[in-house]
């Protein structure tokens, strides 16, 4: 793993995985990803998943 291309850290100090990671893996945790490139318990109503 590669720290700017799969994954960054946070404000909090939190390691956050990027959608090139989750592809990489190849399936969906069905965790609701930040960076879900699945797109998993996202908002469909809204651009993005966002809530306004």
């Amino acid at each position: 793993m590669e720290e700017g291309t799969d994954y960054y850290f946070n404000t909090e100090g939190l390691m956050v995985f990027t959608a090139a990671y989750h592809l990489k893996r190849g399936y969906c945790c069905k965790n609701k990803c930040k960076h879900c490139p699945w797109n998993y318990g996202k908002n469909k109503n809204t651009a993005a998943g966002l809530k306004k």
